[in-house]
């Protein structure tokens, strides 16, 4: 398992990703609140996005930004809310030729793009110390 966690991360850097854990959490789990409300049909009818791929979404912010607060299964629900992100990014924002930041209110994928960073910064550095992925996961003494 330490191989999938690798060693956590103390000091000010944890208690920095701490901070971004607990901010980055609630406001991808906001994103994630009226999906998982209708995790099978939150795009609507017309969508043409089986129901399954839109419960997916739904659990990875609403479930992903849950996991991530905790820092519980950091490595998956990452995964899993990057994954997320890059499709909202290439099959939503870019089709559509939105721009990376919206001019006069319009629509942009700065916010998504900015989710996606965010997730694979988790994935790559882990939750660190202060975290239940270091409880359950870091190594014993």
């Amino acid at each position: 398992m330490n191989k999938l966690w690798g060693d956590f991360i103390g000091g000010r850097g944890a208690f920095g990703l701490l901070i971004v854990r607990l901010f980055f959490g609630v406001g991808i789990m906001q994103h994630g609140w009226g999906k998982i409300q209708n995790p099978f049909g939150w795009m609507g009818p017309e969508a043409g996005v089986p129901g399954i791929f839109q419960a997916l979404a739904a659990v990875s912010e609403f479930g992903g930004g849950l996991a991530l607060i905790f820092g519980l299964l950091t490595p998956l629900a990452m995964f899993g809310l990057a994954c997320t992100m890059l499709v909202a990014i290439t099959t939503v924002h870019l089709k559509a030729g939105d721009p990376f930041v919206a001019r006069g209110g319009g629509r942009s994928w700065e916010l998504a793009g900015l989710y996606l960073a965010v997730a694979l910064l988790a994935l790559f550095t882990g939750p660190g110390k202060y975290s239940l992925d270091a409880v359950l996961f870091g190594k014993r003494r």
